[in-house]
């Protein structure tokens, strides 16, 4: 693998993927949505480029309140199967934590499945505890 490169993603940017490799997100790209995001202030997108390919993507979402400072949720986190456990998905979680500090934000915090070990064990080796009992659910709009 190529030397990787790391972007925080700016409202122009959206071309950057034009390529992407499989299994980076969960679905193909759909331009409105793209733009949606890409035009949003408190929505981060950070990707991580191997000759000209997207091979990760982590995403965030900077919460507000009245009463207490923005927050930081990583909402979305992607890497290729060939390019994992190579230190992207840490680099691109930090990349976006610093937009985030830049931003205000005090703390990030992020959920994942239960049986997802890898990603629990990536985001244990990050945080302050070892991961609280989180209760999630659902409705549709």
């Amino acid at each position: 693998m190529t030397e990787i490169t790391y972007h925080l993603l700016q409202s122009d940017e959206g071309w950057r993927l034009d390529r992407v490799a499989d299994e980076v997100f969960d679905h193909a790209i759909r331009p409105d949505c793209l733009a949606g995001l890409l035009a949003a202030p408190d929505h981060l997108l950070v990707v991580a480029v191997s000759d000209g390919l997207v091979v990760g993507q982590c995403a965030g979402v900077i919460h507000r309140h009245a009463d207490a400072p923005p927050d930081l949720c990583i909402d979305n986190l992607g890497v290729a199967p060939a390019c994992r456990r190579k230190g992207i998905a840490r680099a691109m979680i930090g990349r976006l934590c610093a937009a985030a500090r830049e931003r205000g934000c005090m703390e990030a915090w992020v959920a994942t499945e239960p049986d997802n070990g890898p990603a629990r064990r990536l985001y244990r080796s990050l945080a302050d505890n070892d991961g609280e009992t989180f209760v999630m659910y659902e409705f549709g709009l």
